[in-house]
């Protein structure tokens, strides 16, 4: 693999790390199940998904409706200590959804994406399943993995003070990326996602007033920025390791976020849901104990910014296969 890394030490990528390899997940899971193929029964939906979703949701349309009167202050300040953890563990719900974990049928993930994403503001979740499955199948392939920052924000971040920028605003990136550089024809089910979406947030502004709505929105955009549980956008594939695609951590924040953090157990496995990704660790310890890993996103987000070489450029890219002559 080759990376565009320019020769002086602490200067910064100016080019992706290139590999000439197939991505690593697929050639491991092989390996893995003909050696464990007990692994097969952690596959399947979580029975949990649901009640887990409800509560959330929930609990905070219900803080929305009650900062309906309170100071702009205080919505931040609740919005980022508190309403952030909640959106942010709905929109990796949406990402277990995504891989249908929550029900055996396809479509009763979608309606439930669907009602995941009401706290969020935003409709998103059947848009993000659209790429984030591409993610999973072409890992890294140059135009169609979405995942990988563009080569206009790439150019753009040059040091502490874009990097610092970028990570505020990383989920504008993230949500805007594909619509620019890969759109796809929305659908019915796009439709509907919007439809249910636009309706909470009329109904919530009619019945409780602009802040309520406020409060989702700013629970959304600080949940994904600078802020601890944000902090998996980066660590999962940015490229620390010259030789490592992807990183798990294996931090207490993972109770929070439907166990994301055990990231290369998740593309290894991806029908296995979150709540059963630590039992493939334990099951196969020598796949992973050799990997690097995290303990703490906070510190990945500090890392990214502080170090030097690191930027957008830092992660693992492959050409298309060529296609096939028919």
């Amino acid at each position: 693999m080759g990376a565009g890394m320019e020769a002086d030490e602490g200067v910064m990528a100016t080019d992706f790390f290139w590999s000439y390899t197939d991505e690593p997940h697929a050639s491991r899971r092989r390996e893995i199940l003909s050696k464990y193929p007990q692994i097969k029964e952690l596959f399947g939906p979580d029975p949990l998904a649901f009640l887990k979703i409800a509560m959330v949701v929930s609990l905070q349309l219900w803080t929305a409706t009650f900062l309906r009167d309170a100071s702009w202050l205080k919505l931040l300040t609740v919005a980022y200590f508190f309403g952030s953890f909640l959106n942010h563990n709905l929109f990796l719900a949406i990402h277990e959804l995504s891989h249908n974990l929550a029900f055996a049928t396809p479509s009763l993930n979608r309606w439930l994406g669907i009602f995941a994403n009401l706290p969020i503001g935003v409709p998103m979740s059947i848009t993000f399943q659209k790429y984030h499955l591409e993610h999973h199948r072409f890992q890294g392939v140059d135009g169609i993995d979405m995942d990988i920052p563009s080569q206009a924000e790439a150019h753009a971040v040059k040091n502490a003070t874009s990097k610092s920028v970028w990570v505020v605003l990383q989920l504008f990136f993230y949500a805007l990326r594909p619509l620019f550089l890969k759109p796809k024809p929305p659908g019915l089910w796009e439709f509907t996602n919007l439809t249910v979406q636009v309706a909470l947030d009329a109904g919530l502004v009619y019945l409780y007033g602009w802040k309520s709505l406020a409060y989702l929105i700013l629970s959304t955009f600080v949940g994904g920025g600078m802020h601890p549980m944000a902090g998996h956008f980066i660590s999962e594939h940015y490229v620390f390791s010259p030789d490592q695609e992807t990183y798990s951590y294996y931090g207490p924040l993972n109770l929070m976020t439907w166990h994301v953090g055990y990231h290369n157990e998740h593309h290894d496995f991806p029908r296995i849901p979150g709540t059963r990704l630590h039992k493939v660790k334990e099951i196969a310890p020598e796949y992973y104990d050799s990997l690097r890993s995290y303990r703490s996103w906070s510190q990945v987000i500090y890392m990214y910014i502080m170090d030097q070489t690191m930027g957008p450029f830092s992660r693992m890219k492959r050409k298309a296969a060529p296609k096939k002559d028919s």
